[in-house]
């Protein structure tokens, strides 16, 4: 949420270049994100043996990390379509930018329900 966070601010003063880099930023570290979370599955299924049939934990886990990876997912996509939009396009103005700060909200949303899950999933699981 940070670096979208840190474009968003970019972009109200008008400075396209860091907007590019920071929003460039986001979306690199959404993708680095999916990717980890693909190789923390394939861990906790080789090593650990971590089913969805495998008791009380499998199950829960499984599902809500995955509905989570989904909604990143998404709003990786959206990032970057808005992104290839600045960069290609031109598109968005400091106060014509409905589309980004539409996919940005949903990704601070993501982000949050990232720190419900973390502590959920985690820590008190």
């Amino acid at each position: 949420s940070l670096t979208v966070h840190i474009a968003h601010g970019a972009l109200k003063n008008n400075n396209r270049k860091s907007f590019n880099l920071w929003l460039g930023i986001t979306v690199l570290l959404g993708i680095s994100f999916v990717a980890l979370q693909a190789w923390e599955y394939h861990h906790a299924y080789t090593a650990m043996g971590l089913t969805l049939d495998s008791g009380i934990y499998g199950a829960p886990f499984f599902m809500l990390t995955g509905f989570h990876g989904a909604h990143v997912t998404i709003g990786t996509l959206m990032l970057l379509i808005m992104w290839l939009r600045s960069v290609l396009k031109n598109h968005f103005k400091p106060h014509d930018s409905f589309g980004f700060e539409a996919a940005s909200w949903y990704w601070h949303f993501v982000d949050v329900v990232w720190v419900v899950l973390f502590f959920v999933v985690y820590i008190f699981g």
